[in-house]
C-alpha cells in the first residue's frame, strides 16, 4: 500500500471514499509513531532515515510524518537506531507450545518474531491442532510449521530399518497431505535421525511430491551428513541427494544449518556451496540457513549409537547393549564415532539431570572408571540425552557462508529447561552474534546484507506476503536495535542471559519488547500458507 493510498484510506472515516479532506476534517492519528530511525527495509538495499506508523498491527507509513501531517497517538524517538523487520529464525526449535517457552523470551530479545518449527522431520501431521493450541493458549512470537518426514515414519514403520510396503507408502503420503492441507508450509526431513535415517532417497521424493502440490511447498533437511555422520555418506553426496530431492519432486530446497561438520572439512564449505550455486544455475531453488557458533546440539544417541544398532526402537537397542559380543562390536563403533566428533571430552550434556549436565562425556566416564563408549552406554540405559558438540564448526567455513546471497539465519535453538544451568547459548544468541561478529566487529558483511538474511530473504523463500520487509501495508512485526549496544550474552557455561542492544520489538503492532523490557505480551500468531 502506497503512503498516498494509506493516507487516503484514513480519510476515508471523514465520510469520504478516496477524496480531499472537508473543512475541518483532520486525518485520524496513527497509534505509534517510531522517530527518526536508520530504517532497513529487509530488502538488502541502502537504508535511510525516515518515520515509521503503525496503525492497528499494520505499519501504514514510512517516510516524513511531520511533512505529511502523520499524527500519533503515541510516539517513541529512534535517531541512531536501527529500525528493521522482525527477524525470522529459519530453523527453531523453540517451546512456543509449552508453559515455560510460550513468552519466548530468548528469541524477542535477539528480535526474532517469528519461528519456523516442525524441522529435523519432527512436526506432527496434526498440524490443525498444533496452530489451534497457540491461538488458544497464546504465543510470544509468530510461529509457523512443516509436517515431517521422520514423525510420519515412526507412526507408519516404528523404528524399522526397511523400506515401507506400497500401502504403507500410501499411508505415509496421506499424513504428508493431512499435514499440508492442515497449513503447513512444507516438508521436513532429518535423515541424520532415526528413523529418517532408515528411508532411500525415493522414498522422500515420493513423500516431497505431494508436499509440492501445495504452496509454498518447501523441502527442509537436516541432510543425512555434514560430514560426521558414522558410516560416512559423504558430505557433498548428502548435498546433492537433497538437491535431487527438490530438483525431482518440485520442492523448493532449504539445508537446516547448513555447514560442514568435523576437522576433516575444515575449509571445504566452498565445494558444498559451489554445489548449491549449480542448482540455483540451473533453475532450482535452493537455500540454506546458519547460526555462527562452532558447537552443535543432538542427542546422545544420535552422536554415540551407530544406526544398526536403534533399529526396531528403543527396546532392540537396549537388547544388543545387554549381549557382550555385540556390546564388544558397539563399544568400537562408538569409539570410532567419537573420533569423528573430536573425542569424548567434546561431548558435553546440556541434559537437566544434574548428575550430568555440563559435565562431558569424560568427565562422567573417568568419575565411573569406565570407557567413554560404556558410559555412553550407561546413560542411554537411564533415557537419551541431549548434548553439544564443542567445536564441530569451523569459523572459516562458517564465515564463508554468512556471505553467500541465498544464506538465511536460525537459531536451531531449543529453549533451555528452567532447571538447566548448561545448555548452548544459540537460543540466546544466534542472531546478535551474527550481526556483532560479522557486521560490526569483522565487517565481512554489511549490515543490509545481514538483515536481509534475517528478514526478507526468508520471508520470500516461505511466501510471507505480508511479513519480512518494512513496506507500508504489511504486518508491524518490528526490531528497533541500538548498534552501539548489539551483542550476545549468553555462554556455554552460562547460557541463561538475554541479548543486549534490542530496545524494542513489536509483533503484530504490539510492543513485546518496550525500552529493552518485556511486556508481558503475547501478540504472536499462528501463520498459514497463503493458498
Amino acid at each position: 500500500m502506497s503512503a498516498v493510498v494509506s493516507r487516503r484510506v484514513a480519510l476515508s472515516v471523514c465520510g469520504l471514499s478516496l477524496g480531499l479532506l472537508p473543512v475541518g476534517c483532520a486525518e485520524p492519528p496513527v497509534d505509534l509513531l517510531v522517530l527518526g530511525g536508520t530504517v532497513h527495509d529487509g530488502s538488502g538495499g541502502a537504508p535511510r532515515v525516515a518515520d515509521v506508523a503503525v496503525r492497528g498491527d499494520r505499519i501504514v507509513f514510512i517516510g516524513d510524518a511531520a511533512a505529511e501531517g502523520v499524527r500519533s497517538a503515541e510516539t517513541i524517538r529512534a535517531e541512531g537506531l536501527l529500525v528493521t523487520p522482525g527477524f525470522i529464525d529459519m530453523h527453531s526449535h523453540s517451546q512456543i507450545g509449552v508453559e515455560w517457552g510460550r513468552e519466548a523470551l530468548p528469541f524477542l530479545y535477539q528480535g526474532i518474531t517469528t519461528v519456523v518449527v516442525g524441522v529435523d522431520g519432527g512436526g506432527v501431521p496434526e498440524v490443525a491442532g498444533t496452530l489451534a493450541g497457540w491461538e488458544a493458549a497464546g504465543i510470544g512470537v509468530n510461529g509457523l510449521t512443516y509436517v515431517g518426514h521422520g514423525a510420519i515414519r515412526r507412526r507408519v514403520l516404528g523404528e524399522e530399518d526397511r523400506a515401507p510396503t506400497p500401502e504403507e507408502l500410501d499411508a505415509m503420503r496421506a499424513l504428508v497431505r493431512q499435514g499440508m492441507e492442515e497449513g503447513a508450509f512444507g516438508l521436513s526431513t532429518g535423515l541424520f535421525y532415526i528413523p529418517g535415517y532408515y528411508a532411500t532417497t525415493e522414498e522422500v521424493i515420493e513423500l516431497a511430491r505431494v508436499a509440492a502440490e501445495y504452496r509454498p511447498a518447501i523441502y527442509d533437511t537436516h541432510d543425512r551428513d555434514l560430514g560426521a555422520t558414522y558410516p560416512s555418506f559423504g558430505y557433498l553426496a548428502s548435498i546433492e541427494e537433497a538437491i535431487r530431492i527438490g530438483e525431482e519432486s518440485g520442492t523448493r530446497v532449504i539445508f537446516s544449518h547448513f555447514n560442514a561438520q568435523g576437522a576433516a572439512n575444515y575449509g571445504r564449505a566452498p565445494e558444498g556451496a559451489a554445489l548449491i550455486d549449480a542448482a540455483r544455475e540451473r533453475g532450482v531453488t535452493v537455500a540454506g540457513a546458519q547460526h555462527v557458533y562452532t558447537a552443535t546440539q543432538s542427542s546422545l544417541r544420535a552422536y554415540t549409537v551407530p544406526r544398526w544398532a536403534s533399529a526396531g526402537g528403543r527396546d532392540a537397542m537396549l537388547e544388543r547393549f545387554d549381549d557382550p559380543d555385540t556390546a564388544r562390536v558397539l563399544d568400537e563403533a562408538t569409539a570410532e564415532m567419537l573420533a569423528i566428533r573430536g573425542g569424548a571430552d567434546r561431548i558435553r550434556f546440556s541434559d537437566p539431570r544434574p548428575h550430568l549436565n555440563g559435565r562431558t562425556l569424560a568427565d562422567v566416564a573417568a568419575e565411573w572408571g569406565v570407557p567413554a563408549p560404556e558410559a555412553a552406554r550407561r546413560i542411554l540405559a537411564e533415557g537419551n540425552a541431549s548434548v553439544m558438540n564443542i567445536g564441530l564448526y569451523d569459523p572459516v567455513n562458517t564465515a564463508f557462508l554468512a556471505e553467500q546471497d541465498w544464506m538465511m539465519t536460525c537459531t536451531d535453538g531449543r529453549d533451555i529447561a528452567p532447571d538447566a544451568a548448561v545448555g548452548h547459548p544459540r537460543v540466546y544468541g544466534a542472531f546478535t552474534k551474527k550481526l556483532r561478529d560479522y557486521v560490526l566487529d569483522e565487517g565481512r558483511i554489511s549490515m543490509p546484507f545481514a538483515i536481509r538474511s534475517m528478514t526478507g530473504l526468508a520471508a520470500e523463500f516461505l511466501e510471507l506476503e505480508d511479513r519480512g520487509f518494512l513496506r507500508e501495508g504489511l504486518k508491524a512485526d518490528l526490531a528497533i536495535l541500538d548498534p552501539e549496544r548489539i551483542r550476545d550474552r549468553a555462554t556455554y557455561d552460562d547460557p541463561h542471559q538475554y541479548s543486549e542492544g534490542t530496545v524494542h520489538v513489536l509483533v503484530n503492532g504490539a510492543f513485546a519488547i518496550r525500552d529493552g523490557a518485556h511486556t508481558g505480551a503475547l501478540a504472536g500468531r499462528a501463520l498459514r500458507p497463503v493458498r
